[in-house]
């Protein structure tokens, strides 16, 4: 009998990659979006998974507008830490694993050297306070849950999806006309979608739990970033490159995020492929699924 897995925001960029290699390695897979089940009902979510009765729960559901919610911080905690909470409960009830993925917002930034899982966490606005949430309600009721902190995260689904991703949003720009204004500060770990969802089921499949970051390769600005998607794609657009104090935003973000994923590679898993092989991957998929180039 082949293991049954549910995961929670199915029609996102990582939920669509996670649905297909969990059915790739032939689970029986159950993939809920909101309009399916809502996570923030509490009895919406203890009967869907009481129906289906899975050994384990991937939540890929998030709130990710990172400014409104300064806005509308009672929504992003509902669905980044009280939702979690629910699923949490109900995979106790049902003795299912969870595994849930968070963000490197919960770190401040202050750090110049990869976030390990051990270094301590200050997020700074209410949607990175929600992310930081979620981690520890799952912790907090669950003695074997999976924790999953990344970066950036981008894949083909962000194409149909009204957020897209960083590599949609370049190419829109490049399409203008306009000079792209890309600030020089910020540092993440940008991550490819397919890739994360590979790692994170063999995190799972292996047995491990507790809190892992997955994220993409070597520390990159968000400008050498662009950078590479338009190296990539052989566009040309006119970049100007500005300070974080010409771009404000309503939710502070952290300048320096990446990630290392020493402890995941300690746990035998293959380092990331460097960020061009991401890139060129994601041009291929994307062509693949349309029949379109850059």
């Amino acid at each position: 009998m082949s293991r049954k897995a549910v995961v929670f925001g199915s029609a996102g960029q990582l939920g669509v990659e996670l649905v297909a290699a969990l059915r790739e390695r032939g689970y029986e897979v159950a993939a809920w979006d909101r309009p399916d089940v809502d996570i923030t009902d509490p009895a919406a979510v203890e009967t869907a998974l009481a129906g289906f009765d899975p050994e384990v729960v991937y939540n890929a559901a998030a709130y990710t507008r990172v400014d409104v919610a300064e806005k509308q911080p009672a929504e992003a905690f509902l669905v980044n830490a009280l939702a979690v909470r629910n699923l949490a409960l109900a995979c106790r009830q049902m003795d299912a694993r969870l595994v849930h993925f968070s963000s490197d917002y919960v770190f401040d930034g202050s750090a110049r050297h990869p976030y390990a899982e051990d270094d301590p966490t200050h997020p700074l606005g209410a949607y990175a306070v929600s992310k930081l949430a979620g981690e520890l309600y799952a912790q907090a009721y669950l003695e074997r849950v999976l924790v999953v902190r990344t970066s950036g995260v981008f894949g083909v689904a962000g194409r149909n999806t009204p957020r897209g991703n960083f590599v949609e949003l370049m190419l829109r720009l490049a399409q203008t006309g306009q000079p792209i204004r890309l600030v020089r500060e910020h540092v993440a770990s940008p991550t490819f979608a397919p890739w994360l969802a590979a790692d994170a089921i063999a995190l799972d499949e292996r047995g491990h739990a507790g809190l892992f970051h997955v994220a993409g390769g070597s520390p990159i600005s968000w400008l050498h970033f662009a950078q590479a998607i338009f190296e990539v794609a052989g566009l040309e657009p006119a970049i100007q490159v500005i300070s974080d104090r010409e771009y404000r935003t309503a939710a502070r973000r952290p300048k320096y995020s990446a990630l290392s994923n020493a402890k995941m590679e300690r746990a035998g898993l293959q380092p990331m492929p460097p960020l061009r092989e991401a890139i060129e991957a994601y041009f291929a998929a994307r062509q693949s699924l349309s029949g379109i180039r850059a």
